[in-house]
């Protein structure tokens, strides 16, 4: 039906590009022709270089540090060492998790390339001179690379800063290197349950420390302004308002005079979060100096110095009758933290969000137990991709859940469908804690298996076992299924921080009299299109086009605080502030119109782009006239302008889910596994952009087949990083990357404004597990259970070796 001015509602509404909509990215116009504004972009006058001297050892004594030759060299400004921060009680840092970090080692070090002294020059090349110049005399100690050996008795001591105390940041420490132990559940049901259990799967399981590695790695520019005593500091930062407000409490300067900016992000995935002693030092050598900092790590100190991920080890018993029917989980995990505790996790979940390790499943009893141990590695503990550890859960229940239907002799894809949440069950309360918001797991698992035709697979499958045993080939084919549910959206204040600062976030919109508009958010996109889809939410609240909508993110002088973007909270959290704030707006032009057309504004209704009066379509104002009239129309009783600000707090996490099915070939003479096909259903809710949601899920399924095929970071027995850079670090290429087939389907959020339950993260956490199910489901009609990640060449052969395949 068309309106009075001859527009049909389909016309106004693919004019608005609002959800829905497979609008392009915005954002790539600049970045395809190189005119990104990246944090190594900035060239201020009398900008001078920051470098690191590191560590060589793992753990070791400094006896001595000799800088004189590299003063002596020209250029050279300065160089610090702990000795220098500590007048200003700056040697420490408080990290996210509640303990402290050395900015510059204090006395030794703990990890390889730990931060020993901090030298600034006039060119980065001097400050690279003048690194090699630095003495540093080292008494090597043992070294703790064993999470597992974390507790011996005869474990050498790691932080000696904090060896008398027996309480931490989460309750009492029981060894010089533990951290915490966490408890959530119901030990003696879920005991009880295993000891009457018809069968009991019980299985240890490994998920390797692995690194974010983004393509930019992390840098700042910091420049004090010593007249006005103003900071302003351009980072890669993820979160910039709460990185404001720790440089006012390190630092001490109001947090009105820093100011905090980030441009451009080449990619974050949680690695940007964090503060980093390159940051600290290079604000004190700013303020010293005054004159702006710059520093920007390598790709090898960025493997080997900044937050990692995962490196969780998990003991798990799995309670079931014979015909597969779960009664009770229980986990105990060994978490290596480094020489450090930084995890990146609010502030009352020590070890993220792992309780929500019973999955997609109706447990009755669970129990989980989490110690967090020191080792000598590189501090932090990030969500790469992910949000808080829920890949670490989604992987240790969805292995368990094969090791499981191989203990029951059962199709994996079955033992999942007898244990799903029904449909009918949401609001599902876990028996860890978690209210699950809504899901539909069944209607997604069928449309999965009959997408790849899975008796197809399994039936092909036998044949090519018969066909093996007959030696008519050396490739065993694994079928990998794997369902999960996510949490994300963190998060509501009454239960997610980060040192101290609820977990909202925020949204303000101007509109302008010509009917264009400017959304500020206390979000910064690192490459997840924030200003294309923000804008096509507010395109459909406000009834703008999506094209006159701007959105800023990442200046804390301009945008309303917020706490940033990382495990897939943007749409969840920042989201919903947006349409919140768009409804503010829209409640205002309501009352307008209402003057303007001279009718109650009850008597108005909503039609895409316009307000009309109820039975009278031809009587209308729309958007862009309203806005007009706000600022030139005496209104009484309304304030000129047509503005609004949203700070939302979320009443719940959202709980996105989804069915990913792997197929596989393995070459048990070479270790080669060849993806030959993956197909990936999803349901976040409301879809706002399905172009940009696909493309989403093929990031995050490329860096999950990085994840499970061959990204480690390891360490030898002395502390030597072994994968310290790309060329021992697994990042995939189109070459190795495999064809995706996608797919969705859509169950809203009951409790978000718009439905949506946000996608970013959830290819990783589903994607993870399912291609390591389908290399061990090659060898499961042999006896194996489980092979530990990564499944790189070396360890499928070596796996086909145990196992007698190889001639």
């Amino acid at each position: 039906m068309s309106a009075a001015d001859g527009t049909s509602v389909a016309e106004r509404t693919a004019k608005l590009e609002g959800l829905g909509c497979k609008r392009k990215r915005v954002e790539d116009a600049r970045f395809t022709q190189g005119k990104g504004k990246y944090v190594d972009d900035m060239k201020l006058p009398g900008m001078v270089f920051g470098d690191f001297v590191r560590s060589p050892y793992g753990h070791a004594r400094i006896k001595k540090i000799d800088k004189s030759k590299a003063l002596a060299l020209p250029g050279v400004k300065a160089v610090l060492t702990a000795d220098d921060l500590k007048p200003l009680n700056l040697h420490y840092m408080p990290t996210l998790a509640g303990d402290v970090q050395a900015v510059l080692a204090v006395d030794k070090v703990l990890f390889q390339n730990q931060e020993v002294a901090f030298v600034v020059a006039t060119d980065r090349y001097v400050a690279a001179d003048a690194v090699e110049l630095i003495e540093v005399e080292y008494e090597e100690l043992p070294a703790l690379t064993d999470p597992l050996k974390a507790m011996d008795a005869n474990a050498p001591l790691l932080r000696e800063d904090i060896k008398d105390k027996k309480e931490g940041a989460h309750g009492a420490r029981r060894h010089h290197n533990h951290i915490f132990t966490w408890e959530v559940g119901d030990a003696a049901a879920t005991d009880k349950a295993l000891a009457g259990a018809e069968v009991v799967a019980k299985e240890f399981v490994s998920y390797q420390r692995v690194h974010p590695c983004p393509l930019e790695t992390c840098g700042c520019v910091a420049s004090m302004d010593k007249i006005n005593s103003h900071l302003t500091v351009w980072g890669t930062f993820q979160a910039p308002h709460a990185v404001r407000t720790v440089a006012s409490l390190i630092s001490g300067i109001p947090e009105h005079k820093i100011r905090i900016v980030s441009p451009d992000i080449g990619g974050g995935f949680g690695n940007k979060v964090g503060v980093y002693p390159g940051y600290i030092c290079a604000i004190v050598a700013s303020i010293v100096l005054g004159v702006p900092v710059k520093w920007i790590e390598d790709r090898i100190e960025n493997l080997t110095a900044t937050a990692f991920a995962r490196d969780y080890h998990m003991t798990g018993e799995i309670a079931a009758t014979k015909d597969g029917r779960i009664t009770g989980l229980k986990c105990h995990v060994t978490a290596d933290h480094g020489a450090f505790d930084a995890c990146a996790d609010p502030t009352k979940f020590p070890a993220g969000f792992f309780n929500i390790c019973t999955g997609s499943y109706d447990i009755p009893t669970a129990f989980l137990s989490v110690d967090g141990v020191y080792t000598n590695k590189a501090p932090g503990g990030v969500a790469y991709r992910c949000s808080f550890r829920v890949t670490e859960a989604s992987y240790f229940i969805e292995r368990m859940m094969d090791v499981l239907a191989r203990k029951l002799n059962m199709d994996p894809a079955e033992v999942r469908r007898k244990n799903f949440i029904k449909k009918a069950q949401f609001p599902y309360k876990s028996a860890l804690g978690w209210e699950y918001d809504s899901g539909d797991y069944e209607t997604a698992l069928d449309k999965a298996l009959a997408a790849v035709d899975y008796k197809g697979l399994r039936a092909e499958q036998k044949q090519n076992r018969a066909d093996f045993a007959a030696g008519k080939t050396r490739s065993l084919m694994g079928i990998g299924v794997a369902f999960f549910t996510e949490i994300v959206g963190a998060g509501p204040v009454k239960n997610c921080d980060i040192l101290g600062l609820g977990m909202f976030d925020s949204c303000e919109i101007r509109i302008h009299p010509t009917g264009s508009a400017i959304a500020r958010l206390g979000t910064i996109s690192q490459g997840q299109g924030h200003a294309t889809t923000f804008a096509q939410i507010l395109a459909t609240e406000i009834g703008l086009p999506a094209s006159d909508i701007t959105v800023e993110e990442g200046d804390t002088d301009t945008a309303p605080y917020g706490l940033g973007t990382y495990g897939s909270r943007s749409t969840p959290v920042a989201g919903a502030a947006t349409a919140m704030a768009g409804r503010k707006i829209r409640a205002k032009a309501q009352m307008i119109a209402a003057y303007l057309l001279e009718v109650h504004d009850s008597d108005l209704e909503w039609d895409v782009d316009r307000f009309q009066v109820k039975g009278a379509p031809d009587r209308f104002k729309t958007m862009k006239e309203i806005a007009f009239a706000a600022y030139n129309k005496a209104i009484p009783g309304i304030e000129p302008g047509l503005e609004a600000v949203s700070y939302y707090d979320p009443p719940n996490m959202t709980y996105p889910f989804g069915a990913y099915i792997c197929v596989a070939d393995v070459d048990v003479d070479t270790g080669v596994t060849s993806i030959r096909r993956f197909y990936a259903l999803d349901d976040c809710g409301t879809r706002i952009n399905p172009m940009i949601i696909e493309g989403q899920v093929h990031g995050g399924l490329t860096e999950a087949l990085a994840i499970a095929m061959g990204q480690e970071i390891a360490y030898d027995e002395v502390g030597n990083v072994t994968g310290s850079s790309f060329l021992d670090y697994f990042l995939p290429t189109a070459v190795e990357t495999p064809l995706w087939e996608t797919d969705f389907t859509v169950t809203p959020s009951p409790h978000h404004p718009i439905g949506a339950k946000g996608v970013g993260e959830s290819p990783n956490v589903g994607g993870v597990s399912c291609f390591s199910n389908a290399v061990c489901d090659a060898f499961a009609h042999l006896g194996l259970t489980h092979t530990q990640m990564p499944h790189d060449h070396w360890r499928v052969w070596k796996t086909a070796q145990k196992l007698g395949l190889v001639k």
